[in-house]
């Protein structure tokens, strides 16, 4: 979207293709933002509009303008936090799930009427994506769930079409094409290919040594990057084949002045994947956000700090939005939570040179 966000945008800073700290000065805020923390963002894969869930037992639906202005347009309640939330692939249906053990579904097509729950578990949900499998000719609901499975559903039936034991809780989910990753308690990671839904085609333990925070899949459906409580995020293709390309690396740490032997080690909590450039993001406990090409193991783009902990990002389906929630991640527990904390959505206009990858010379990168 070129222009967006008005000329200030496309002005900004023509000096920053030359170095490698971001411009955050005109990052606009998403007008009535929700009252409590925001876990998660999804933006429509077929328009403007991002959706935001929250602990305060909403997913609220904004439409987002070239000028970076934002009206709310539509929003529906859970029984309890809302831990995620997802759009079908024609941009027609909002999920969300979360800890009332339950997803509900909007569907924006139904002129106005409520919306209604799709699927159950035994006990919290944190993650529901849509997912597309052979023999099923309507979208499939896939829910992770504290309870230590994954259940696929169709949406016209109130029983789940299968259901998959995982070692551990799940932590976190992504989808790609046809491929599905989850991420557990105990680090472990498994790999489905959707051509046989209930099978793990792959399971590994994180090459990450702490706790999973996040997993996203490559734009290409060719492997996922996962990021951990450690600072540090790990790229990992699915094949052995391409083994030789999988690597990690420190981010998100901070050394505090004059003690050099000292480093303060943040949570990644979020990855997004650009999704025209195959570059993607890295967002975390420390404040910040940074965009990196992976095949060029270089970090494009740093960016200041915003204020807080950001919890949860998404590009738009263009790639020239790039929203952060600057919210409360639970890091450190509940009792740090207080009416202080900021609680706020920003969008970035993504600038030409921030999400490029770095030009190839002589066939390589």
């Amino acid at each position: 979207m070129s222009g967006l966000f008005g000329s200030a945008a496309s002005t900004a800073n023509q000096s920053s293709a030359s170095n490698t700290t971001g411009d955050i000065s005109k990052d606009v805020p998403l007008n009535n933002p929700p009252e409590d923390g925001i876990s998660d963002l999804a933006f429509s894969p077929q328009s403007e509009h991002l959706a935001i869930a929250s602990w305060d037992k909403k997913v609220r639906i904004y439409e987002i303008n070239n000028q970076g202005g934002s009206e709310g347009k539509a929003l529906f309640e859970h029984e309890g936090p809302v831990l995620s939330c997802c759009w079908s692939k024609d941009g027609t249906k909002v999920v969300g799930a979360g800890a009332d053990k339950a997803a509900r579904l909007l569907d924006l097509s139904a002129n106005g009427a409520p919306a209604q729950q799709v699927a159950a578990h035994d006990k919290e949900i944190r993650c529901a994506r849509f997912v597309e499998v052979p023999g099923q000719t309507t979208p499939v609901l896939v829910t992770g769930s504290w309870d230590k499975t994954i259940k696929y559903w169709d949406l016209r039936q109130p029983t789940p079409v299968a259901s998959v034991n995982c070692q551990e809780r799940v932590y976190t989910m992504d989808t790609k094409d046809k491929l599905l990753v989850i991420g557990t308690a105990d680090r472990y990671i498994n790999i489905v290919n959707l051509d046989k839904p209930t099978d793990f085609y792959k399971t590994l333990q994180s090459p990450l040594k702490w706790q999973t925070r996040v997993v996203s899949c490559f734009t290409d459906a060719t492997g996922f990057a996962v990021g951990s409580i450690e600072g540090r995020c790990a790229i990992q293709y699915v094949e052995e084949k391409d083994a030789n390309s999988n690597f990690s690396f420190k981010c998100h740490r901070q050394t505090p002045a004059n003690s050099r032997d000292i480093s303060n080690v943040y949570s990644v909590n979020a990855i997004s994947f650009h999704p025209q450039h195959g570059t993607f993001s890295t967002a975390g406990s420390d404040g910040t956000f940074h965009f990196w090409d992976k095949d060029a193991k270089h970090r494009l783009k740093g960016y200041p700090e915003v204020g807080g902990t950001i919890s949860s990002t998404a590009f738009n389906r263009t790639g020239g939005i790039f929203a952060y929630a600057v919210s409360y991640d639970w890091s450190k527990g509940y009792a740090v939570n207080t009416p202080q904390m900021p609680n706020k959505v920003m969008l970035h206009a993504v600038q030409a040179d921030e999400c490029k990858p770095r030009p190839k010379v002589g066939g390589k990168r």
